[in-house]
């Protein structure tokens, strides 16, 4: 007897039913036989791994019959249970042996119009017959449900061994089955777009299924629960703003980290020290000793009244003694002298929080070894505080205590700003008089200009003559201040000769705010180089010169993009004049970071982190915490906001240059987050530890995870909402848009320009870290990006798909009382047509308000599965992070290629389909078929009579019915319109192949 049997693996990224989870089984239904799974209990990624068996009656009627596989919640109160989703599956489409039979993934259907489904579903289905061998129940060892995509973990004889068989499953037989539906009602599988297949072919992913880097599933994968966000709850002021206050709380506007007491000393000076070395000099510096750490000034040379100007900060929590002392020494070749010192008592330290003033610093006597006065006095200043002093960020803190004083300035917490950027236009008009070198051979001239490290020249002048005409504009970014010089050369292609040179500098430039009536064009005097005027007599004074005209000018109307338009943080215009007012603040605390990944394995397994944040033009940077792979910053800054609709970049980087290391080292990339700020909540308190991706040439790498806390709050309701109706861009972008094949170079120059000045400032923000943060290399072409995008525009899609598909079930009357109320209703609109617009927007509204509990709770974060960076093929990242141009073996090369050419020839195909199809449409009335034009239009002719002598309401009535005629009235060959449409011409047969 043949059997069918169904082996249901796992689920993904369910619906949520009872809270925040559910207890989600699988029911199968096949004819008149129901079994199901056991219930896995608060899980909203269940793994079953259970093997349903259902009999078969009639093996010939097989194909035209249908599976339901359908997930439900098992409700923990009543009898009653939620539906999670339901995949239906062609008997046609089931392979007729285990062998043939691959795991495939299923994303959920909706039951209805209003049901509210995501996830998705592992399973796969065969035929077995008696004389085969029983199936085995369970498959083994399945640790995650992603095994089925990638199963190089495990070797094929591992996945076939089976477990002890589990209780037989109960049947459950139905009161009242449906009415069966035809195969053309069932839904296909899910669609594969094939990608070709890299040179060397993997086995292991022949033996479990298609291959990630062969097939393109619809469906992805779930997520790895590593590479979730974790919400927590720190101690954070911001969170007792309206609720109790304790007795250590601090009211304080630093409110959105955790509080960190210090022990602050500041050294200020000292006068009147003894001189301590047989040539009468001395050479001090003060040593400022708690417990073990100990740190250390500048020692002046023979100054007997140093001033010194330290702050040292002691974290509380490693203090190891109650005492401070402080120590003058002098600094020797040998031994360093001692010279006095003074103690203080840590507890009756007193304690300053900000805004209080400054703690004024006092005089103090030096005590010698014995506890009697010294000579000399010093100024010392001593008290506790928190993060939030003025004097933290450029304090020497305890843990940087291997840190030289020249290396110092790199670990501390800084903020930067990137400079004003304009765009700098150039109009090359034309030249007069130019004087080649050759005057017999007419030159074929061209202009080149350049400008802050940016060099772009015109076309060649249409006519080799000594007054060339170009009308070329070019434009650079300008950066402020206004001092580089604008470098304008003409010169002759054909014998690479420098015609004339003009030198104009920046500031002179005229600036442009609105789209206003442009400056005046102005004539340049070319000069001759430099080396060419040494050829000429001393005495000889130059009377005649060629000449330029150029029209030069600064738009500061415009944006200047230094990052991608997807998630840039600033959109205002560079001319203050234009830019609004802010509506809102937003605040970031950075607080801590857990379970990073050892960066200087090298150096004992260690890893100096720090954090930039970027929104604006306003970069921040934490201090570097020293060899820790759990450092705690509490660190907390704030930008103001003027756009609801922009991204905060916060990175983690290991710092390389703490303890001396050459200034090529790069700071290496621990990962990156971002948030949006339009998916938060006003007001609303948001921590949570965000995983710390980094997508590297070896694969997914998790880094660790870094706890923010964030807050939005908005100060004009009013102009925030009235954001949403204005363009995103300033409006000289849209009255003159600058061509798109300029913006990815004059981005590539903003960026640059960006990373050179904060890599000048001091201490230095790396460059690696700014283009990391600006994601220099976004534009780059990558395999795995591309698969990325096409499941956005599948995902898309699938809602259209599921409008169709319930629809086709109207039609079909799959479900006769849903057809029914269609009917009603549709008979309704047509008689009332001006219900027809209220209806669907108070059905989009009932929707909105549906959709509310189901409203996303946490910030968005790098999402690893969108990504498609879970199963990226070695060969696929080797390629995404090879350098441009490529300096790969050539064999890898014509492989890339050649995979490139066979993606970019279905792509092809893809756009010559669609290409045929409004070739068609246009060829309806074009006479190209005159006899499919000439029955177009007589029955067009027909058609308008028709429509003319009946009522609107009846014609529609007639289209309706006919739509929506029961199946019985039906016909699987396709309909007229469609026959007469494919039989329209194209140009495809025009093309030359």
């Amino acid at each position: 007897m043949t059997k069918l049997v169904v082996q249901i693996l796992d689920a993904g990224d369910l619906m949520p039913k009872d809270g925040d989870s559910a207890n989600p089984f699988v029911e199968v239904d096949f004819g008149n036989q129901k079994q199901r799974t056991r219930t896995i209990h608060t899980d909203l990624n269940p793994c079953w791994n259970e093997n349903l068996v259902f009999n078969i009656t009639d093996p010939r009627q097989f194909p035209n019959t249908t599976i339901d596989v359908v997930v439900y919640n098992d409700r923990k109160s009543g009898h009653r249970r939620d539906f999670l989703g339901r995949v239906r599956i062609s008997g046609m489409s089931v392979p007729r042996s285990e062998q043939d039979a691959n795991i495939q993934r299923y994303p959920l259907d909706k039951r209805g119009l209003f049901s509210h489904i995501k996830g998705d579903i592992g399973f796969r289905m065969y035929l077995t017959h008696d004389d085969d061998s029983t199936p085995p129940p369970q498959t083994a060892h399945f640790e995650t449900p992603l095994q089925e995509i990638n199963p190089n973990i495990f070797d094929q004889e591992e996945l076939q061994v089976p477990k002890k068989k589990e209780k037989d499953v109960k049947t459950f037989h139905s009161i009242g089955a449906a009415p069966a539906a035809t195969a053309a009602s069932v839904a296909p599988p899910p669609t594969e777009f094939k990608w070709p297949q890299p040179m060397a072919t993997r086995m292991d992913f022949a033996q479990a299924g298609p291959s990630p880097a062969t097939v393109m599933h619809l469906p992805a994968p779930k997520q790895n629960p590593e590479y979730a966000l974790v919400e927590t709850s720190p101690p954070l002021a911001a969170r007792l703003r309206y609720g109790y206050r304790g007795k250590d709380k601090i009211i304080s506007t630093y409110d959105m980290v955790e509080q960190m007491h210090f022990l602050y000393v500041n050294v200020v000076k000292a006068k009147d020290l003894p001189v301590m070395d047989v040539s009468g000099s001395l050479d001090p510096y003060v040593e400022v000793k708690v417990g073990n750490y100990k740190g250390v000034t500048k020692h002046l040379e023979k100054n007997q009244n140093p001033v010194w100007k330290q702050i040292f900060a002691f974290a509380k929590e490693t203090l190891q003694a109650s005492l401070l002392e402080v120590t003058v020494k002098d600094k020797d070749l040998g031994k360093d002298d001692f010279v006095g010192r003074v103690f203080f008592d840590i507890p009756e330290a007193p304690l300053r929080v900000p805004p209080d003033s400054p703690l004024a610093p006092q005089w103090y006597k030096l005590v010698d070894k014995k506890g009697i006065k010294a000579k000399g006095e010093v100024m010392l200043a001593v008290w506790m505080g928190t993060q939030a002093d003025e004097f933290f960020s450029d304090a020497w803190h305890s843990d940087a205590h291997r840190v030289s004083h020249g290396n110092l300035a790199n670990t501390r917490s800084k903020v930067y700003f990137s400079p004003k950027l304009y765009y700098l236009r150039a109009q090359v008009i034309e030249a007069q008089d130019l004087i080649p070198s050759d005057k017999s051979k007419p030159p074929d001239t061209f202009v080149r200009i350049q400008f802050c490290n940016q060099g772009k020249v015109t076309k060649p002048s249409q006519m080799r003559v000594i007054n060339p005409v170009w009308n070329e504009e070019l434009m650079f970014v300008a950066p402020e201040p206004f001092e580089d010089f604008i470098i304008i050369t003409v010169e002759d292609r054909g014998t690479a000769e420098i015609l004339g040179r003009v030198i104009v500098p920046s500031r002179e430039v005229p600036q442009r705010i609105e789209s206003t009536k442009l400056p005046d064009a102005r004539w340049y005097n070319l000069h001759r180089p430099f080396i060419a005027q040494l050829e000429e007599t001393e005495k000889k004074k130059e009377k005649f010169s060629s000449k330029i005209h150029v029209r030069l000018w600064i738009d500061s109307g415009y944006h200047v993009l230094d990052e991608s338009t997807h998630f840039s943080s600033d959109l205002q215009p560079s001319s203050k004049i234009l830019r609004k007012d802010s509506i809102g603040v937003l605040e970031l605390g950075i607080l801590s970071a857990r379970n990073l990944l050892p960066m200087k394995s090298k150096e004992g397994k260690t890893t100096d982190a720090y954090c930039v944040a970027k929104y604006g033009n306003k970069w921040v940077r934490t201090r570097t915490l020293l060899e820790t792979l759990a450092p705690r910053w509490n660190e907390q800054y704030t930008w103001e906001v003027y756009d609801p609709c922009t991204v905060i970049t916060i990175g983690v980087f290991d710092n390389a240059h703490t303890n001396g290391s050459k200034e090529d080292a790069k700071d290496q990339r621990i990962g990156k987050v971002r948030i949006r700020l339009s998916t938060l909540e006003i007001d609303k308190v948001y921590t949570h530890y965000y995983p710390l991706l980094v997508l590297q040439p070896s694969g997914l790498k998790k880094h660790g995870e870094l706890q923010l806390a964030l807050r939005f709050t908005c100060t004009a309701w009013a102009n925030m909402l009235t954001q949403y109706g204005k363009p995103l861009l300033p409006k000289m972008h849209y009255l003159q848009p600058i061509p798109v094949r300029h913006m990815d170079l004059l981005r590539f120059h903003a960026m640059n320009i960006v990373a050179t000045r904060l890599s000048r400032a001091e201490p230095p923000l790396r460059r690696e870290a700014v283009e990391y943060m600006l994601d220099v290399d976004y534009h780059m072409f990558s395999l795995r990006r591309s698969k990325a995008n096409f499941n956005r525009i599948m995902l898309l899609l699938s809602g259209i798909t599921a409008i169709y598909r319930w629809f086709n079930d109207v039609c079909i009357w799959k479900n006769p009382i849903t057809t029914c109320l269609v009917h009603v209703l549709f008979f309704i609109l047509v008689c009332y047509p001006e219900l027809i617009l209220p209806t669907v927007f108070l059905y989009l509204f009932v929707i909105g308000i549906w959709n509310y509990r189901f409203r996303p709770m946490n910030p968005p974060h790098m999402d690893a599965r969108l990504s498609q960076a879970e199963h990226a093929l070695p060969d696929e990242l080797e390629e995404e992070f090879d350098n441009f141009p490529t300096t790969k073996h050539i064999d890898t090369v014509r492989m890339r290629y050649d995979r490139l050419r066979s993606v970019a020839g279905k792509v092809q195909t893809v756009v010559g389909d669609l290409a045929t199809q409004g070739e068609r449409a246009q060829a309806i009335l074009g006479w190209r078929d005159p006899r499919a034009t000439a029955l177009f239009i007589i029955f067009s002719l027909m058609w308008a009579v028709f429509i003319y002598v009946t009522p609107f309401q009846v014609v529609a009535i007639l289209i309706g019915l006919y739509l929506l005629r029961h199946p019985r009235l039906r016909r699987k060959l396709p309909s007229v319109p469609v026959n007469f449409f494919k039989r329209l011409p194209s140009k495809a047969d025009m093309m030359l192949l």
